[in-house]
């Protein structure tokens, strides 16, 4: 059974740093994408950021030059380093295995974990 798990939010201050961690089970990222998304209270979920099984890595243009996206293939875990935090991005970030390359067609979500930016 396809699983992840998040984990690493948090509360922290404007300019701050955070690391979210994405653990899968049941299957290896040599065969799945791995998408970052976040929910903000009142908005749709967005995607954030995406590492294909093939290790290509995209992002959306209101976190590209902070956020990075890696993985540890000996952990199987997918990993989103968040630097320069703003308010506007708090939300609840979900990671999720994905049939396709873009990640979309998402095969299992995660539970999401809170990230409050907030001075």
């Amino acid at each position: 059974q396809l699983q992840v798990v998040e984990s690493g939010g948090g509360l922290v201050q404007p300019g701050g740093s955070l690391r979210l961690s994405c653990e899968a089970s049941g299957f290896t990222l040599d065969y799945y994408a791995i998408g970052w998304f976040r929910q903000a209270p009142g908005k749709e979920r967005l995607g954030v950021s995406c590492i294909s099984s093939g290790g290509t890595t995209t992002y959306a243009e209101s976190v590209k030059g902070r956020f990075t996206v890696s993985r540890d293939h000996a952990k199987n875990t997918v990993y989103l380093r968040m630097n320069n935090l703003k308010p506007e991005d708090t939300a609840v970030y979900y990671c999720a295995a994905a049939n396709r390359a873009d990640c979309t067609s998402v095969a299992s979500w995660g539970q999401g974990t809170q990230v409050t930016v907030s001075s």
